[in-house]
């Protein structure tokens, strides 16, 4: 498995294909057709591989900086660009991905743009639903993964502690060590 599914929404697991976003080198992993392929199959998108070529990837990224967007106006109180919207209700609007009922049980094949469509639509359902005000972005300053905040108080700070908070902790514990003060999680500014 090559992709990262922490935060168990398919629409912000979707934004985090693009890693450490605000460094000067971010990581995609959407980095060709075949990737796309790769992450509508282990998202559980389609059983199968679409078959992606480079438009279908250019409009996979495209989208992905759309709900970016829209996510990052929602956690920072700052209005998105129209076009995100736009794009994001377009894609939305494509027929998703339909399972059908085959001889061995459930199948699930999708074109790209089915793919896309489901993905746009889970993205509507977060950014317009009740957890939108739940948005928030991990605490560690190398990740820039989006996620629902649903935990009790509200008060998670990272996308996955198997991941994130693991490590932020160890950072902690090594800094108190140190006699150094606690490490604060970074928060997503406007700007």
């Amino acid at each position: 498995m090559k992709h990262a599914f922490p935060c168990g929404d398919l629409a912000l697991d979707f934004v985090g294909t693009l890693r450490v976003r605000r460094s000067p080198v971010p990581q995609d992993v959407l980095d060709s057709p075949r990737a796309l392929d790769a992450w509508f199959v282990e998202s559980g998108v389609a059983d199968a591989a679409p078959g992606s070529d480079a438009a279908d990837l250019a409009a996979a990224v495209a989208l992905r900086e759309s709900i970016y967007d829209l996510v990052r106006g929602r956690i920072t109180g700052t209005p998105p660009g129209p076009a995100s919207v736009d794009l994001l209700n377009r894609v939305a609007a494509r027929p998703p991905a339909v399972p059908r009922l085959g001889p061995a049980g459930r199948v699930l094949t999708a074109t790209a743009e089915q793919a896309l469509s489901t993905v746009a639509r889970h993205a509507v359902e977060i950014l317009g639903g009740p957890a939108a005000d739940l948005l928030k972005e991990c605490g560690r300053p190398a990740c820039t993964q989006v996620y629902v905040d649903s935990s009790r108080g509200f008060r998670r700070e990272w996308c996955a502690m198997a991941a994130c908070g693991n490590k932020m902790k160890a950072l902690a514990h090594r800094a108190r060590l140190r006699g150094n003060p606690p490490l604060r999680p970074s928060r997503l500014v406007a700007g």
